[in-house]
């Protein structure tokens, strides 16, 4: 078959990703619900971090300059606890303060030795300092944060630390992109639930799965439609329904150029082709349009290259809708440790295991490459990219994309 004017180079591919993306609208969430999700506008602390100057330690506050000569046996002259409303004296030559993690420095502090490195006479009220004092122990206001300082950007990925954060400076409710409904169905008369009884010609289904996860691991949200069969009117019946419910729909088989590749053939006839395969291996047959106005990817049917294919096309095209926000993928410079096959016309996406042992980070296949093997994407680190002409000789370099 002849190349259709469809057919793009990865770069082509993502540009026209990028140029047209979902519109999606933001919303208030409280911070509860805000791990995975992606900020809509720019945080600016609403207070200094640390809001005074504390002590990083439990132990004693003292002078510096009366810890230059250890052992140094200064009087005790109160005890300054975190959270409290009390007024702390003031210190001065010779005398020292009990001090807890987090508890405001005494005015004329400005060391702090651990408790373990003093031996304390409760008796007589006083310490013994074995050490010089450590100004660096005290953690001085708006060290990490200045009040008004933006800490966290519009389109940054909220994880475990980034919700912390967003509690630092004050916000107990968060600005987040709504979260896409993305519709996933697999086609093929051969699919069947996981659990249920196959026949000779059947296999379990694992795509929409594997799709729901990643969709969940972009920030947005799976609506997981069960399988169908190769009938154009049954295809026809649930593209229509996933347009009515969701804001992107993702088909997982029937984009080749079989008799039976019913996705394609029903998006030429009645949809909206933007591009038909895509100069990637695996993954060469996807295509992205429009169903009824709703965008459409139509992914390979093999498990191995829908999932390389969502984060190479997929993932760069969501981000793009949150303004380059998201799960920001990761490169790497790696070493080839073997040959790999490469194409002189394709970006070459091979499954690796990446040896950090050494000076420099080494790529070993992770086993055969077949599209359909899965697990070799399961024992991946990495996906190589090699660009279109390289050689693939074992000792030359490639950038990876970290899985």
């Amino acid at each position: 078959m002849p190349e259709t004017p469809y057919f793009v180079s990865y770069p082509e591919a993502v540009k026209i990703l990028e140029s047209q993306p979902l519109s999606l609208p933001t919303e208030v969430v409280s911070l509860d619900d805000g791990f995975n999700r992606i900020l809509s506008e720019d945080l600016k602390s609403k207070v200094d971090d640390p809001r005074f100057d504390n002590s990083s330690m439990d132990g004693f506050a003292f002078r510096h300059q009366d810890s230059l000569q250890p052992q140094t046996r200064l009087s005790i002259i109160q005890t300054v606890q975190a959270g409290t409303k009390q007024t702390s004296l003031p210190i001065k030559e010779g005398q020292a303060a009990r001090i807890m993690t987090g508890a405001p420095i005494p005015e004329g502090a400005d060391a702090i030795l651990p408790i373990e490195r003093c031996e304390v006479d409760w008796e007589n009220g006083t310490v013994l300092l074995f050490e010089e004092g450590k100004k660096h122990f005290i953690r001085k206001q708006g060290e990490n944060l200045g009040k008004g300082q933006v800490a966290l950007s519009k389109g940054a990925h909220l994880n475990p630390s980034s919700i912390g954060l967003c509690a630092t400076m004050g916000y107990p409710e968060i600005p987040v992109y709504q979260q896409a409904t993305i519709g996933i169905i697999s086609t093929g008369d051969e699919l069947k639930l996981p659990g249920t009884p196959l026949n000779e010609s059947e296999i379990y289904e694992s795509n929409s799965f594997g799709l729901t996860g990643l969709v969940k691991w972009s920030g947005h949200r799976a609506k997981r439609y069960d399988s169908v069969v190769d009938s154009l009117d049954s295809l026809r019946i649930k593209l229509d329904k996933a347009a009515e419910e969701c804001d992107l729909i993702l088909t997982s088989g029937g984009v080749s150029m079989g008799d039976w590749d019913l996705v394609r053939k029903i998006m030429e006839e009645e949809g909206d082709i933007k591009f038909w395969r895509v100069k990637i291996r695996p993954g060469s047959p996807p295509l992205f349009g429009y169903w009824k106005g709703v965008p459409l990817f139509g992914l390979p049917g093999n498990p191995a290259s829908s999932h390389v294919v969502f984060r190479m096309l997929v993932a760069p095209y969501l981000r793009a809708s949150t303004g380059g926000g998201g799960i920001q993928e990761r490169q790497v410079r790696v070493q080839l440790a073997e040959s790999f096959k490469s194409d002189e016309n394709f970006l070459v996406l091979r499954r690796i295991k990446i040896d950090t042992s050494g000076d420099q980070l080494l790529a070993y296949s992770t086993g055969y490459q077949g599209s359909g093997n899965l697990n070799s994407l399961v024992l991946a680190d990495a996906l190589t990219l090699l660009e279109p002409g390289h050689s693939g000789e074992k000792g030359t370099w490639c950038n990876a994309l970290l899985l």
